[in-house]
């Protein structure tokens, strides 16, 4: 008879709680914003004129941002960037209502300005999320 053996995986430290903590870089959030709305006024523009109606790509960005960081953890510019957004508590996915209020509140602006030590924003510590570099 052979033993078998198997390796586990470390289970991650949530970030609250990792005295090692580092945050994605200010770049990289910037690169994945930048994306982001790039794919936000293509599609807004299947539905509105984004120069004339401003709001239509703003409306598609927090949408994005309810379905691919609550599902996903991350939207397809944080892909690129190799971010993604996390639970501070926990390390896990958000969930959609918080990815809904996160989107809302970053269309504010304001919020996302006011950052902590650990680069978190007011949108992000309102909803108990940190974005952090992408493992894999």
């Amino acid at each position: 008879m052979t033993a078998v053996t198997t390796t586990h995986d470390p289970v991650p430290v949530p970030p609250a709680a990792d005295s090692q903590f580092v945050p994605a870089s200010l770049g990289r959030r910037f690169g994945a914003l930048l994306i982001d709305w790039v794919l936000c006024l293509l599609v807004s523009n299947l539905f509105a004129d984004p120069v004339r109606d401003g709001w239509a790509p703003v409306v598609v960005l927090v949408f994005e941002y309810a379905l691919f960081i609550g599902l996903f953890a991350q939207t397809p510019g944080m892909f690129v960037t190799r971010i993604r957004c996390l639970a501070w508590a926990d390390g896990g996915r958000i969930g959609v209502i918080r990815a809904l209020l996160r989107g809302v509140l970053l269309a504010l602006v304001v919020p996302a300005l006011l950052m902590d030590e650990q680069r978190r924003g007011l949108h992000d510590r309102l909803v108990g999320s940190v974005v952090v570099p992408a493992t894999r």
